[in-house]
């Protein structure tokens, strides 16, 4: 595998960031989508609205909805697939709108991506 990275959506894109995909379910706020030079935007590998809006980017409330987003994914085996096939080729850049780097879906997806769950 090439490898995945994970990149704040407003932050510049980069000759280096591969192919680029922006994992959350809404558009983020200020960003054009010609600035964002995506590759794909892929609405449906994001958390469900509901989760998205129980978690609320509350730190206290990450493990679980990082529990919760990973059983989500477990009906999206094809798009995970297609990713992990992507990777395999080219550096897979995971965009995300969230402030915080540490505590976002991005983080969550990767790790299933690299884990194979």
């Amino acid at each position: 595998m090439k490898g995945i990275k994970l990149k704040r959506i407003y932050d510049n894109p980069s000759s280096d960031d591969g192919y680029r995909i922006l994992v959350d379910r809404l558009w983020p706020r200020g960003v054009s989508k010609e600035d964002a030079k995506l590759d794909e935007w892929d609405k449906e590998i994001a958390p469900s609205t509901e989760l998205r809006k129980w978690f609320n980017h509350q730190e206290e409330r990450f493990d679980a909805f990082a529990h919760r987003y990973r059983e989500e994914l477990k009906d999206k085996k094809e798009i995970l697939d297609k990713l992990r096939e992507k990777a395999k080729y080219k550096t897979l850049c995971l965009l995300y709108a969230a402030k915080d780097p540490e505590i976002n879906q991005a983080i969550v997806l990767r790790d299933v991506l690299l884990g194979g769950e």
